[in-house]
Formats: structure tokens, C-alpha cells, sequence
């Protein structure tokens, strides 16, 4: 009982300190109130573990995340997965070089595309 109580005020510290350190480190004053109100959200959480633990709604929800994560990341790969089946390779090649994809024994050239001048950097 006393080293959960321990390992959770020492939870909440090392968060506290992190907190601070990433305040003082960002360089511009520009995102500090998006890092206070997701630490802010991020400390309510801490604190209300305990309560969490002992109701067994903790692992209700850790369950709830993991299943909603689990369908989000298939249906994406199924997505994925049908665009490139659908996907035609000539679609994401220029209009200009498709001959060269579609003959590629071209008699001129051997199926070869010639480069006449290459421009590194600033003329």
C-alpha cells in the first residue's frame, strides 16, 4: 500500500520536473499554452490513477484504447492496401516518358532513356 502511494507521488513528481524542463525549453512562446493544456490533461490522468486502479476502470480502458487502435490501424492498411491494387504504375509517370514505359525495345535507343545535359546548382 505504501510503495504504491510511493511510486505514484514519485510518478507525479518526475512528471512535474519533465514539464518544467520542456517549458523552459522550447524556444518560443508561441506553443506554451497547447503544452500546459495537454500537460495539464496529462496530470489530471496521473492523479486520478489510484482511483482508477482501485475501481478496475483502468483496465476497462486500457482494453477500450487498444481494440478502437487495433480497427483504426487495419482499416488503414485495408485502405492502403486497395488504392495500391487500384493503382495503375503508368498514373504516377510523366506524359512525356510513358512511351519509353509502354516499348521499352525501343529500336532507336534499346529501351534506354538518354540524358543530353544534367545542371547542378545555379548557372
Amino acid at each position: 500500500m505504501f510503495r504504491q502511494l510511493y511510486d505514484w507521488i514519485q510518478n507525479i513528481a518526475v512528471y512535474l520536473i519533465l514539464v518544467s524542463a520542456v517549458m523552459h525549453a522550447i524556444p518560443g512562446k508561441d506553443y506554451e499554452k497547447y503544452i500546459r493544456f495537454f500537460s495539464g490533461l496529462m496530470l489530471i490522468l496521473l492523479l486520478f490513477t489510484p482511483l482508477l486502479n482501485l475501481t478496475g476502470m483502468a483496465e476497462e480502458f486500457t482494453s477500450l484504447y487498444k481494440s478502437r487502435e487495433y480497427e483504426m490501424d487495419r482499416k488503414e492498411i485495408e485502405d492502403a492496401e486497395e488504392m495500391f491494387r487500384n493503382a495503375d504504375l503508368l498514373d504516377f509517370v510523366p506524359e512525356e516518358y510513358r512511351g519509353y514505359m509502354e516499348n521499352e525495345e525501343d529500336e532507336e535507343n534499346g529501351g534506354r532513356i538518354e540524358v543530353e545535359e544534367i545542371r547542378i546548382g545555379e548557372e
